[in-house]
């Protein structure tokens, strides 16, 4: 069992796919008009702007697709997944039930790619494409990543395709409307996978090979 410290982390990058750009390069102009906002408000700038105040009410009932990612020593690690809001709504023990496998985006399962191999939790995990889920818990929750990245939610998740399964400890985060994924470098050969959402986070070490 892992404890993990809170680390600081800066906001997701979010982009299509096939692509590894910048989405920050399309942030929402304060000064822009409404229509230039609709115009310019593509998944990724709608997101950014909830999560850092330039658009103040929530209004999109759908959870846009997002993506995070980062080179660690010769290593790429790319995530994409969708982006529910909080909304108003009781996230943790509400929405999200305790207990229970969550896909930790919404629609269809949150994907996490590598180039080479990784360990977390002192396991060696392949190159190759995976799906990312959480059991969330008031004191702890459960990381996991499992074989099948190809289903929607947690329908057709099965704890015998699970690779890896690491116990974090949530923490505190200032207040992220909409769902986000970091994946950032600490040092030559480690790195972190930071999930935030409402006023909590999780952070998950993990080293390239």
């Amino acid at each position: 069992m892992a404890t993990v410290t809170k680390i600081l982390t800066i906001p997701a990058i979010i982009i299509g796919l096939g692509s590894c750009n910048n989405p920050h390069d399309n942030k929402i102009d304060k000064a822009g008009t409404h229509d230039k906002h609709k115009m310019s408000m593509t998944n990724a700038g709608y997101a950014d702007s909830i999560n850092s105040g330039l658009i103040v009410q929530d209004t999109m009932k759908s959870s846009p697709q997002r993506t995070a990612m980062a080179t660690v020593g010769n290593t790429h690690l790319h995530i994409t997944y969708h982006a529910p809001g909080v909304k108003g709504r009781v996230i943790w023990g509400g929405l999200v039930p305790y207990g229970t496998v969550w896909v930790t985006g919404a629609h269809t399962a949150t994907s996490i790619d590598i180039n080479k191999p990784i360990e977390i939790n002192s396991k060696k995990i392949d190159a190759g494409t995976y799906a990312i889920f959480t059991i969330p818990g008031e004191k702890e929750w459960v990381f996991i990543l499992n074989k099948n990245y190809q289903q929607h939610l947690a329908d057709d998740y099965k704890v015998q395709e699970d690779v890896v399964r690491l116990t974090v400890k949530p923490g505190e985060h200032t207040m992220t409307p909409r769902l986000t994924y970091v994946v950032n470098k600490v040092n030559g050969n480690s790195g972190n996978i930071t999930v935030q959402w409402e006023k909590l986070e999780i952070v998950v070490p993990f080293k390239t090979i």
